[in-house]
Parts: structure tokens; C-alpha cells; sequence
């Protein structure tokens, strides 16, 4: 582990030192992708307590971990707040995407582990926050780009909360890694390799460096770089033995 692997990773652990040593609950920031394998690598360090991640909704990929009391027989309420941008005026907003709305929230001076994920639609956008600073956010988040924005708590709307996806079918050999990767990306399975060896490939938050690594129902892959692709299931299989699957990319 690098420097700043290690802090996470020490950070981590004095939370759980925390929650163990007080009797009660500890919350880490957002963590990445990187920062979320980093702590499955350490759970057999933990002291004993109750633990788990989430990111306000099943679709996302930045997470908090929850630590709990093992003794404690009360549930806290989770500090993320949803947050809802929309422009004031629709006629005349910019096309936003990711970047635009992450680099105006970065620009108040809030630390990048208070931002989850954003979801973008239609001149709307959702964004999930450390429930702390969503106060600050909403009095302060005024623009973004050329368009003057309103940011409100987003009550009740989780299911309007989801990413786009793009349906894509096709024939694979075998449900594997790199045949899922090649798929939904469009590239060979070679050029894939090195994504795999430089450990920029995560399934379901965990780093993967096999090629062969045998993909179920609902996984989700990151390949840093290229995007995030969801394994739906196998359709069927043809006359020749090949596998006719179902894959979801986030657009």
C-alpha cells in the first residue's frame, strides 16, 4: 500500500476502534472504488462490531460504511441526504453532464468524500451528500456552468433516482470477465488484459486481476477508463455452444 492507501485504510480501523471502544455508531466518508477494496481487505482486522456500506441506493458506486454497535438495539438514521437540481430556466440550461455538476459543488470547497453519487436526467440531476454540509450545498449551490440552478432536499423521490442504461445483446464464449468487459465496450479481448493487470477492473467494489473471473446475475463491473457495465443474464445458448447474453452499460 501507497501513503494514501494506508490512510484510508488506518482510518477505517480507528472508526471501528470507535464504535467498538464508545458503543457507538462511526461513519466514514464516500469512499471510491479503490478505497472500498481497501477496506475488504481489512474487515478481518476489525474489532468486533456490525458493519455495512451504502451509498443511499443500489445503483451506486460511492459508499459510506456504516459501523454498529454490536450491542446497541437501535437503528441511526444514515447521514446521506438526496439532493435535487433543476434549472431555473429550462429553456435557455446548458447540456450538463457529471463533470459539470461535480466540478461546481467542488468549486463551494467541499471535500470530494462528501459527494457521492450524481444521477443525471432530463435538466435534472440528483446528487447524494453527507447529510453535514447538504445545508451548506443548498444555500451556496447557485450555478452551474452558464445556468443558474435550484437545490432542494429530494423528498420521497428515490425511485425516480436511477442511472441510464443502454441494453446491449451478444455472443461470448464464456461468462467471464474479459468476455463481459470486450462485449460491452466494444474491444478485443486482448486489449482488455491490461485493464485487468493494472487493477482497474472492480466487481461489485472489489479489485479483480483474473481474466477468467466467472461473472453472476447483477454484477456490476468498473473498468476505470471505459465506464460501468451491468451483467444481466444469459439469454441462451446457441447451436454452436455460444452463451447469448444481456448486458446493461451506464450511459
Amino acid at each position: 500500500m501507497n501513503k494514501e492507501d494506508n490512510y484510508v485504510k488506518n482510518r477505517l480501523l480507528d472508526l471501528a476502534d470507535i464504535t467498538y471502544l464508545k458503543n457507538i455508531y462511526a461513519y466514514s466518508g464516500f469512499l471510491n472504488l479503490n478505497e472500498i477494496n481497501i477496506f475488504n481487505t481489512i474487515t478481518n482486522q476489525l474489532p468486533p462490531v456490525n458493519y455495512y456500506l451504502t451509498g443511499g441506493n443500489v445503483y451506486a458506486e460511492r459508499k459510506i460504511v456504516v459501523f454498529k454497535p454490536i450491542e446497541v438495539y437501535y437503528e441511526e438514521d444514515v447521514p446521506i441526504t438526496l439532493l435535487k437540481i433543476e434549472p431555473l430556466n429550462k429553456k435557455y440550461a446548458d447540456t450538463l453532464n457529471h463533470r459539470d455538476y461535480l466540478g461546481a459543488i467542488l468549486n463551494l470547497g467541499i471535500d470530494r468524500s462528501k459527494i457521492g453519487d450524481i444521477f443525471i436526467g432530463e435538466n435534472v440531476a440528483y446528487i447524494y451528500v453527507i447529510t453535514g454540509i447538504s445545508d451548506y450545498i443548498i444555500n451556496n449551490f447557485t450555478k452551474v456552468k452558464h445556468t443558474l440552478i435550484s437545490c432542494k432536499i429530494a423528498y420521497d423521490e428515490i425511485e425516480n433516482v436511477r442511472p441510464n442504461l443502454k441494453e446491449i445483446k451478444g455472443t461470448i464464449g464464456n461468462i467471464r470477465l474479459d468476455s463481459i468487459i470486450s462485449l460491452a465496450f466494444n474491444k478485443s479481448r486482448s486489449s482488455i488484459v491490461s485493464y485487468i493487470e493494472e487493477k482497474k477492473v472492480f466487481v461489485n467494489g472489489k479489485i479483480i486481476t483474473s481474466n477468467g473471473y466467472s461473472i453472476k446475475e447483477n454484477d456490476i463491473i468498473s473498468v476505470r477508463g471505459l465506464g460501468r457495465v451491468i451483467y444481466n443474464r444469459q439469454i441462451s445458448v446457441t447451436k454452436k455452444g455460444k452463451n447469448l447474453v444481456s448486458v446493461s452499460i451506464y450511459c
